[in-house]
């Protein structure tokens, strides 16, 4: 099974995000990672306005990778245009997505777009390694 974790990462997420992925490498689950592909890693561009060609490579990569996953985890850890659009496009692929939340979800979006809520990481882990 091939998980896409998702999250904030232009507004500070990215530390949080590579924390979740870790642990879930570290419990045996195959994650698929964007930031590890060559020049993905857009956590220092604060603009992108004039770098459109920048913008059209990182984004149809992601959507790549929507495509390749089986499941979508999008952690709610801040306001994250790209996962909600990975989120979007994967649910109307027929991608489970489960919306990790370890605190309050101040929005419905994420929540109807989600197919499972998992509010721990220990419940994280359960679901994506078929304990749960």
């Amino acid at each position: 099974m091939k998980v896409l974790v998702c999250g904030s990462i232009g507004y500070g997420g990215l530390q949080y995000l590579t924390e979740i992925k870790n642990m879930l490498r570290n419990e045996g689950i195959e994650v698929l990672d964007r930031l590890v592909d060559k020049d993905m890693d857009y956590s220092d561009i604060k603009d992108f306005r004039d770098k459109p060609d920048e913008a059209d490579r990182i984004v149809k990569r992601h959507l790549e990778l929507v495509r390749e996953s089986d499941v979508i985890v999008v952690v709610l850890n801040g306001p994250s245009y790209g996962a909600a659009m990975e989120m979007c496009v994967g649910k109307q692929l027929g991608k489970r997505i489960i919306l990790f939340c370890e605190n309050e979800v101040p929005t419905p979006w994420p929540i109807y777009f989600s197919n499972r809520i998992i509010r721990t990481r220990k419940g994280l882990i359960k679901i994506l390694t078929g304990v749960e």
